[in-house]
């Protein structure tokens, strides 16, 4: 049941209208649902001597304690306190249930309450550096996915009539079912192919040909590969207007890739719009059309509060700022977590100024969006570690002209566990492109912009980098491949075990 009714506008009443609105959301919803049900932040807040009533202001709210990937990372039995779970007993005495029982009768009152608690879905993190972590939803939660699926659509300015292909893999992942829940509530036609996992690059292909989409969505990484693919093999799509993408930063480099390939097979005016979103959101936040460049993540003011910390003190920044991105659902069922850190940092901020492409004023994220876990210490020497901000890395190549695609491994010299440290770029050229040549540009522009340079340079078939990358394989592609923990072949010899 919805704690609070008449929502103000999503994407155009003011922001003052919405600082007050979600403080009062944010109150009722610690008190009616998630202090009461969830027994982790039931236990967190009396261990901090914290209730709802000192809570009168967004600062006072920046004082509660952060949830970590950590406090995530934790034997089943104690995920689970992380779930509402109400005992039926406390909710019979709500007064909205005993008017609604009064009102439609017993029954209904008890399928209400059913389809706001009882857990129906799941999705789990993608498990990269842990196991992966489930978050379950409610017909409560789908309802909120709905409503963000089709914000997604109306920011990126799609149509009814319009053709889409999920292109996102089959998994029990935000970002495939973000897109489904999309189409659905939009009430548009949608097919899903389940990426390359399923169908292969080939399958991909064919069913693209059949339905000529107008919108293609999925990871950047496997879209970048099919379109080159079908290119390469003569394909014509025309229609495709947008290229909607998920799961991974999407350089300005790439966009424009992109919207070349579209164009040499057949497209005219195409739009390619990034979304933002993650597991412990229950949601993804998308861009709209923009001319040139990223126009931000458009939020739902009424679904969650964002906040801008220092990653390193925790502090809140300037709205302006640099800054952690951490979250916190105002509606959710099913899993919830509160001050959830993404490790994420918003390069260019936070505002609520009205979006210059669209006009919403809704808050938006300013990207880019980088990873904290992306700055790694190096030994490239015996003597100190070099901290390396591979996000920059990670630019520099999806921007570099003549690179069709890359990887970066990190290893140890000769592979012993007690040498420096590596870093070797695999890099797969664009056709035509001299390799000498783009060896020569890789290197003067790792020059310009980092301390370091890569201790060898491999250039390898575009087909060849593609298996390197797990494209259509994995979930999410290899593009950081960290192998200095793994154990070295002298000793993998002695343990064949």
């Amino acid at each position: 049941m919805k704690i609070m009714s008449a929502n103000p506008a999503w994407d155009s009443a003011p922001p003052e209208v919405w600082h007050d609105w979600q403080l009062r959301q944010l109150r009722n919803y610690l008190s009616q649902r998630v202090l009461p049900f969830s027994a982790h932040y039931n236990r967190l807040f009396k261990e901090h001597g914290l209730e709802v009533n000192d809570i009168k202001s967004f600062d006072d709210w920046s004082n509660a304690p952060f949830t970590t990937k950590a406090d995530l990372t934790v034997p089943r039995e104690q995920q689970r306190e992380f779930i509402l779970m109400p005992e039926e007993s406390v909710l019979r005495r709500e007064w909205a249930v005993m008017l609604n029982a009064v009102l439609h009768g017993r029954a209904a009152a008890k399928n209400a309450l059913e389809d706001e608690f009882r857990p129906v879905m799941m999705t789990s993190t993608t498990g990269r550096s842990s196991d992966p972590v489930p978050f379950l939803f409610t017909k409560h939660d789908l309802a909120n996915l709905d409503t963000a699926g089709r914000r997604l659509m109306e920011c990126g300015r799609s149509q009814r009539d319009f053709r889409h292909v999920n292109a996102f893999p089959f998994a029990p992942h935000l970002a495939f079912w973000q897109t489904h829940h999309a189409g659905q509530s939009f009430g548009t036609f949608m097919v899903s192919t389940g990426g390359g996992k399923s169908l292969g690059t080939e399958g991909n292909m064919n069913l693209i040909d059949r339905i000529q989409p107008d919108v293609l969505i999925g990871m950047p990484t496997f879209i970048y590969h099919l379109l080159r693919q079908a290119l390469e093999n003569g394909k014509r799509w025309p229609n495709i207007k947008r290229v909607v993408l998920g799961g991974e930063k999407v350089a300005e480099g790439l966009r424009a890739r992109l919207v070349n390939l579209i164009h040499e097979m057949g497209g005219d005016e195409v739009h390619v719009i990034s979304t933002y979103g993650f597991t412990e959101a229950k949601m993804a936040f998308p861009e709209c059309p923009a001319e040139a460049g990223a126009s931000g993540f458009h939020i739902s003011p009424d679904l969650g509060y964002i906040e801008l910390v220092d990653p390193r003190t925790g502090k809140p920044v300037e709205p302006s700022h640099p800054g952690e991105i951490v979250f916190t659902p105002l509606d959710a069922r099913g899993t919830v977590v509160l001050r959830y850190r993404t490790g994420d940092i918003a390069e260019g901020g936070i505002t609520w100024k009205r979006c210059p492409h669209c006009g919403r004023t809704c808050p938006r994220l300013l990207g880019p969006i980088s990873r904290v876990s992306e700055v790694r210490e190096l030994h490239l020497d015996k003597i100190k570690g070099t901290l390396v901000n591979f996000n920059i890395l990670e630019h520099l190549l999806d921007d570099q002209k003549g690179v069709a695609a890359w990887q970066i491994e990190l290893c140890k010299r000769d592979d012993d566990p007690h040498e420096v440290d590596q870093l070797i770029l695999h890099v797969a050229p664009e056709p035509g492109m001299d390799s000498t040549d783009l060896e020569h540009r890789i290197e003067r522009r790792f020059a310009e912009v980092t301390e370091i340079h890569p201790n060898a340079i491999h250039f390898h078939d575009l087909p060849d980098l593609r298996e390197r990358l797990g494209v259509g394989k994995l979930l999410k592609e290899v593009k950081l491949l960290d192998r200095r923990n793994q154990p070295s072949k002298t000793e993998s010899m002695m343990n064949p075990d």
